[in-house]
């Protein structure tokens, strides 16, 4: 059967890059540089979230007061006349957006329930469904497949949650149906699935009952979630962390506490990735790094309006295997409310976020402005560096995605109750921005792999699991031996308070490797082994060169 082509044109989104390179901001070798992108997306972006169509979904809460957009109508029908009512009815404004990375546009989009601090997964065939959030949406399911026409929009669910969830986290699971779980909520002890898996509405989850604080605000919201490799959720809140079996509804191990005071779960808020799985161990070592946090009292002493400096520790564990202990570092200053994303290096970028006091309105100061670059193979002491400042305070609901083109996206910050640009400390910031990486510069481009393409036999649909699929791409004959260059692919998650949700990054086995003559190179890839390494749907795979990454195409990962 005729090779299928999953990509889209490397040529093109590399001169779209190299022109808003060349249109922004200046180098500082080592430390990335910044780009402002647009002085105005119309929508804080308390969420966000890539698809396979190289858009990015943000939404914010419907009550958040009058956006940049105003809709026709409102969702239940009726039309938005631009009466004094209209105007000042926050229904009659657009609360989500499109935007389009390739175009730099945004097009608004019609969200209809109430999406604060809610949840989300993106499911095999790169639908994102959102799930929960406050008042008409704290137990609605909304999808929103992505579409080439530019004329795809939200839907609401038919089905409902079976309780309200607001605060919550999402995870896919490794299983056919595009199951996720939900986890958790404000005064919601417990966990269910979409779809269901039988007459049960939810699952009680003692561990969360446990890990509540009742003066910190919870200090268990948002609980971070990670899928191991064995199938089973790795599941932290506050301080603590089990190793779960959903299918049991039992926790299977109790792992040790992470040393030190405070808390790392909202309205704590510290931040969380898996560290990129390798085909090397057989994807079988699974470690968790966690950074960041408030101390012991941030969030009645920010009440009072004192704002306590926040953790400056991170902690690593491997969470597969039988000996679990946390090592322990600490970043060059502390943090919280950060966003972790895996860049396609496997170097961790530490982005936003504060150095004092707690998540929630008007309960942080000290805008973290630097990102930092967490390097995971390095020495103890020697894996942190601080990288190029921002100007722009990307405070509570302020959110970051890494980008197929390399760049980072930066949008957000509101800690207002409602939108507010006068007269308070931080006003809502409506700015968007894009990190650029060191790695990504113009001076590094003779060794950047080039025209990247993923070629797939017997299937357009996408890979199956333990599968062989063709990466061609182009390489400068000088530049690159086999053995410097590896592939890594990369879920994109669901952003919001400093969680990525089903973030994921694995390295890719390769087979083998043949050079032409005319610098063009053919590397055979495996794809991995099971959903429960990496659940089906797509993934961005880069070709990295010496540490020097490649724009990434997309590859979708099924069951066959």
């Amino acid at each position: 059967m005729e090779n299928k082509q999953f990509h889209f044109s490397s040529k093109f989104l590399l001169l779209a890059f190299n022109f808003l390179l060349s249109n922004c901001a200046i180098i500082v070798l080592g430390k990335g540089k910044w780009q402002l992108l647009l002085n105005n997306t119309g929508v804080v972006a308390m969420h966000m979230a890539l698809t396979h169509h190289n858009t990015v979904l943000m939404s914010d809460q419907t009550e958040s007061g009058q956006s940049g957009y105003q809709l026709r109508r409102r969702y239940n029908g009726t039309r938005c006349k631009g009466t004094r009512s209209d105007l000042q009815d926050s229904s009659c404004y657009a609360h989500s957006i499109e935007y389009d990375v390739m175009k730099n546009k945004i097009r608004p989009l019609n969200i209809g329930t109430n999406a604060w601090c809610s949840s989300g997964s993106i499911l095999s065939n790169g639908t994102l469904i959102q799930t929960g959030g406050f008042g008409s949406g704290s137990r609605r399911i909304r999808y929103f497949k992505p579409c080439k026409n530019g004329h795809c929009d939200w839907r609401q669910g038919k089905k409902v949650l079976s309780v309200n969830r607001w605060y919550a986290s999402n995870q896919l699971l490794p299983e056919k149906d595009d199951r996720i779980i939900v986890m958790g909520g404000r005064g919601v002890f417990s966990y269910e699935f979409v779809p269901k898996r039988s007459n049960h509405e939810s699952y009680n989850l003692p561990f969360l009952h446990e890990t509540y604080d009742r003066n910190g605000g919870g200090n268990n919201l948002y609980p971070i979630m990670h899928l191991s490799s064995d199938g089973n959720l790795f599941i932290f809140a506050n301080r603590d962390s089990i190793l779960f079996d959903y299918k049991r509804n039992k926790a299977v191990k109790k792992y040790p506490r992470i040393p030190g005071n405070g808390s790392r779960s909202y309205p704590s808020t510290g931040s969380s990735v898996i560290l990129p799985l390798d085909h090397s161990n057989g994807f079988k070592k699974v470690e968790v790094m966690i950074c960041g946090g408030a101390n012991y009292g941030a969030f009645s002493a920010a009440k009072g309006g004192r704002f306590l400096k926040g953790l400056r520790s991170c902690g690593r564990m491997v969470i597969t295997g039988n000996k679990h202990k946390w090592e322990m570092e600490k970043m060059p200053q502390s943090r919280l409310m950060s966003d972790m994303l895996l860049l396609p290096t496997g170097h961790v970028l530490i982005i936003n976020g504060v150095k004092q006091g707690c998540a929630g309105w008007d309960s942080a100061s000290n805008p973290s402005l630097e990102p930092y670059l967490y390097k995971p193979k390095k020495t103890l002491g020697r894996r942190f560096s601080v990288l190029k400042s921002t100007k722009i305070a990307r405070m509570y609901h302020s959110s970051a995605i890494l980008l197929p083109d390399g760049r980072v996206l930066i949008a957000g910050s509101n800690p207002n109750n409602k939108y507010a640009f006068n007269n308070v400390r931080y006003p809502t910031e409506l700015r968007l921005e894009a990190f650029v990486p060191a790695h990504m510069g113009e001076e590094f481009d003779h060794q950047r792999p080039r025209n990247v393409s993923v070629h797939i036999n017997g299937s357009d649909k996408g890979v199956g699991y333990g599968a062989e699929f063709s990466v061609h791409f182009f390489l400068e004959k000088k530049n690159g031996s086999s053995k410097e260059v590896v592939f890594t692919v990369y879920s994109p998650p669901f952003n919001t308070h400093s969680t990525s949700m089903n973030q994921r990054m694995l390295i890719l086995k390769c087979k083998k490797m043949l050079r032409g003559y005319n610098g063009g190179v053919n590397a055979v890839l495996e794809a991995p082994p099971s959903p429960k390494v990496a659940p089906s749907g797509y993934y961005m795979l880069s070709v990295v060169n010496n540490g020097i990454p490649s724009i990434s195409q997309w590859v979708r990962f099924i069951h066959v």
